[in-house]
């Protein structure tokens, strides 16, 4: 492992993507980055209003994940869903060797943190749709899958430990 590599933090809503994702660039002693904060307005009205996003919707947040990844200085660490293998190829097209982070677990766990997150534009109802768009990790792209029911400390040192080995293909 590089620890001067660009990675995602990805998966559905309230996995933990910002937190887990923060706490990593810490550790790397690198930048983080909020995709959430790189969608359009458009983007945060409509997934605000029940509707789920779609691919054209996406494209343009993707491109900006993509250039935020490829403008900074490694290591450099972006949450955001990344729920298809087209998404993650189109940021890989612009930020090459990024390494995908799945935080991944049952959806009772990922119900009720998102029916405890207060504030976020994202509401419970658009779940499914992000479960249904979900595509995990093929073996032919870097990445990892990480288990959301650890404690976050321990979902970090399990990365950077399985980053340091090798590990980080979907299959290991």
């Amino acid at each position: 492992m590089t620890r001067s590599g660009r990675y995602v933090v990805m998966g559905v809503c309230s996995t933990g993507k910002s937190h887990i994702g923060a706490a990593l660039a810490q550790a790397l002693q690198g930048a983080f980055i909020d995709g959430d904060d790189l969608h359009p307005t458009a983007n945060v009205e409509k997934m605000a209003s029940g509707q789920p996003l779609n691919d054209a919707d996406r494209a343009p947040w993707l491109d900006r994940i993509g250039q935020a990844l490829s403008d900074a200085d490694p290591p450099v660490v972006v949450a955001c869903s990344a729920l298809k293998k087209a998404y993650r190829a189109r940021i890989r097209a612009v930020a090459d060797n990024t390494v995908f982070l799945h935080l991944t677990g049952p959806r009772e766990v990922i119900e009720q943190r998102m029916q405890a997150r207060e504030g976020h534009f994202m509401p419970l109802s658009l779940l499914d749709s992000q479960l249904a768009t979900l595509e995990p990790l093929d073996d032919d792209e870097a990445g990892l899958a990480l288990d959301i029911s650890l404690l976050p400390s321990e979902i970090v040192a399990v990365t950077l430990a399985r980053l340091e080995a090798g590990h980080d293909t979907a299959g290991s």
